[in-house]
């Protein structure tokens, strides 16, 4: 059934003359959070919280030459004090290919994540030399990245715009590694911690996804 949003329903229909957005208000009123660091079991075939990989286990996904262009130059502009595979990024770059559609995993997971214990900090370099140059981390990341767990579904539509289905990822958006995984953040209960709602949490992502018009037409709809 298409979603609609009559009062009752969690989906929320905003149209633009571009797009016709669908969002999932559950979601965007859920107390989600991420819990990296703090009890996050992580993506692999086991719960493995001591590593600290989070959902970095895997390489991310790189969304086009720009996206490429970018990572590259702010990998280069890191402090090695706080990148702990340095070394690793100037010796044989910070791609896992001549595509430059994926990070390299250096050592079990992305060679942006600094591993616990290490002295610059653990957790993603990128978001680190972001914060220290007073910037936004969701600047400096791979889409991909920043927009963890917001996902979003494009179909074409009549006269050239496009429906686009906002919600929350699921196991089965990671493909066959889905069936396996220990762990997926936005299902069970681990994760609905927050003392936000996702709406106020992650309205920097979200604004960055639909734009600041449809987030405020969100808000208002939801009654923020």
């Amino acid at each position: 059934m298409e979603p609609t949003d009559p009062s009752g329903s969690p989906w929320l229909r905003v149209d633009t003359d571009e797009v016709d957005w669908v969002v999932d208000g559950s979601f965007l009123t859920s107390n989600w959070a991420c819990i990296w660091g703090r009890g996050c079991l992580g993506i692999l075939d086991d719960p493995a919280e001591e590593l600290g990989q989070g959902c970095c286990s895997v390489g991310a996904h790189i969304d086009g030459e720009d996206e490429a262009r970018t990572t590259a130059a702010l990998a280069a502009l890191l402090d090695p004090a706080r990148f702990q595979f340095h070394a690793e990024a100037v010796d044989g770059g910070v791609f896992s290919d001549a595509t430059a559609t994926n990070t390299r995993v250096v050592d079990g997971a992305c060679i942006f994540l600094n591993r616990p214990g290490f002295p610059g900090g653990a957790g993603c370099a990128l978001h680190l030399g972001a914060v220290a140059d007073g910037e936004a981390p969701m600047d400096w990341k791979p889409s991909v990245c920043w927009q963890l767990p917001i996902r979003v579904d494009w179909e074409p539509l009549d006269g050239g715009r496009e429906r686009a289905t906002l919600r929350r990822w699921s196991r089965a958006d990671w493909g066959d590694d889905g069936r396996d995984m220990a762990w997926c953040c936005t299902e069970g209960d681990r994760a609905y911690v927050g003392d936000q709602p996702v709406i106020d949490s992650l309205a920097a992502e979200l604004a960055g996804v639909v734009g600041d018009e449809v987030l405020v037409e969100l808000r208002t709809r939801l009654g923020r």
